[in-house]
């Protein structure tokens, strides 16, 4: 980062002196104002829920800006990442910096797809979860463990370290999911094959069995892919910011990104296209197409408690760019499965439909979001509603991965340590037994 030209001065109406900080650039962006020394110098911490105003760190990795609706990974525009590149080379630019070179780009597949077996214990810790327990408790479980299988590459602070572990996590998170869906399906599990690629291995351990050779579908796999890229880095969000929180302990890599799969299973973050579904589904069940007015006027009025799930965000206060993308990923998907006339997907493109032309949705610019359009792609694809968030859990590995290596090669980096505005009791002595 670069020092600007010019300093903020806060200043005191309690006639405090004021005090100067300094100010930074980055490269794009909004600059910071550098608040580190505010409370040995005034006394004072600043207050910021949900830390709405507060930059925690500098990268490299992902910009975002929310008004223009831009996201870009490493500098290259996220739409030209997912019609020109595959996963892999996403996983090479977020980990290296860059895209690779040809040779590079084969190195670097080969590699991955070396490694997507996991030890066969596994399976054994897989059996001590219920058969109905939820996708994402078992896999915040199986990634935990995987410190215990794979000790030799926990040393969070040694670089060879990192990079075997990235590589570990990259690799197998798709067989881990694919066995955590094997699993509560109580279908085999199928090893992975190191011919196919990436999504198309997934989707054969996913979907493929013993009893028949299983044939890939390239549309879907393309589709996969994309949601895969599209999902691969987000910048500070709430996962992210677990995951660089909880390594700036010294934690290993494994233990790190089980924390990051623990927050993104929340319906706020990396659940929202699972409440997507779910909220589609309650319609259906109300009356289908036919209520899509009626739940529409519901979501305008503030007293009525419902809410509209897969549109708008937090973030883009424009077009979500990773939206336009997987909305022609969703028809593609469609059309190629028949499915343009089943009622559920019907239903969505009538709510779609609606909040594209409705002067209250489109003023507030709640127009459908990635997670609208992901959820219902899968849907198509069979995967399964409550499975959802770890297959975006498996396509964020690898920004969790590259955010926690940059913060632990980042000379200024320190344990997390956020401070509160404490509003409690004041001190006081404790009562004898009798006087309470």
């Amino acid at each position: 980062m670069k020092l600007a030209d010019n300093k903020a001065t806060l200043s005191f109406s309690n006639g405090s002196p004021s005090v100067e900080m300094p100010v930074y650039q980055g490269s794009i962006g909004p600059d910071v104002i550098d608040i580190r020394k505010l409370y040995a110098q005034t006394g004072m911490f600043t207050y910021d829920p949900g830390f709405l105003s507060t930059a925690s760190c500098q990268s490299a990795i992902t910009y975002i800006d929310g008004d223009k609706g831009e996201l870009l990974y490493r500098g290259y525009p996220i739409e030209q990442l997912a019609t020109q590149c595959d996963y892999l080379d996403t996983c090479y630019l977020l980990l290296k910096g860059d895209l690779p070179n040809a040779t590079q780009r084969a190195d670097f597949h080969k590699l991955v797809l070396d490694h997507t077996m996991v030890n066969e214990q596994m399976q054994f810790f897989l059996r001590g979860f219920r058969r109905d327990a939820h996708p994402m408790a078992v896999l915040t479980g199986l990634v935990g463990a995987m410190s215990a299988f794979y000790h030799d590459s926990t040393d969070i602070n040694n670089p060879q370290h990192r990079d075997i572990a990235a590589i570990r996590l990259i690799a197998k998170m798709p067989t881990l999911v694919a066995m955590a869906y094997k699993y509560g399906v109580g279908q085999p599990y199928m090893y992975p094959r190191n011919d196919l690629s990436y999504s198309g291995n997934f989707l054969r351990m996913m979907f493929g069995t013993p009893c028949e050779d299983y044939k890939v579908n390239p549309v879907l796999e393309r589709a996969l892919d994309r949601i895969f890229i599209l999902h691969a880095d987000h910048e500070q969000n709430a996962s992210t910011s677990t995951v660089r929180l909880c390594g700036s302990s010294g934690t290993n890599p494994f233990a790190a990104i089980s924390a990051g799969v623990a927050c993104l299973w929340g319906p706020a973050h990396g659940g929202a296209n699972e409440a997507c579904l779910n909220m589609l589904e309650d319609i259906q069940r109300q009356g289908g197409v036919s209520k899509v007015g009626e739940f529409m006027e519901k979501v305008k009025d503030k007293n009525s408690g419902v809410k509209l799930m897969g549109f708008g965000h937090r973030v883009y206060k424009n077009y979500d760019p990773r939206a336009k993308l997987m909305q022609e990923t969703c028809n593609e998907v469609l059309k190629e499965l028949g499915l343009e006339n089943d009622p559920l997907f019907k239903l969505a493109k009538e709510l779609e439909k609606i909040a594209l032309e409705d002067d209250y949705f489109v003023s507030r610019k709640l127009y459908p979001n990635v997670d609208f359009y992901s959820g219902i792609v899968q849907r198509a694809m069979g995967i399964p509603v409550n499975l959802f968030t770890g297959i975006f859990a498996l396509a964020r590995t690898v920004g969790w991965i590259a955010q926690l290596n940059e913060m632990i090669s980042d000379p200024e980096y320190k344990i997390g340590r956020p401070r509160q505005l404490f509003t409690g009791s004041v001190r006081r002595d404790v009562p004898p037994l009798t006087a309470r």
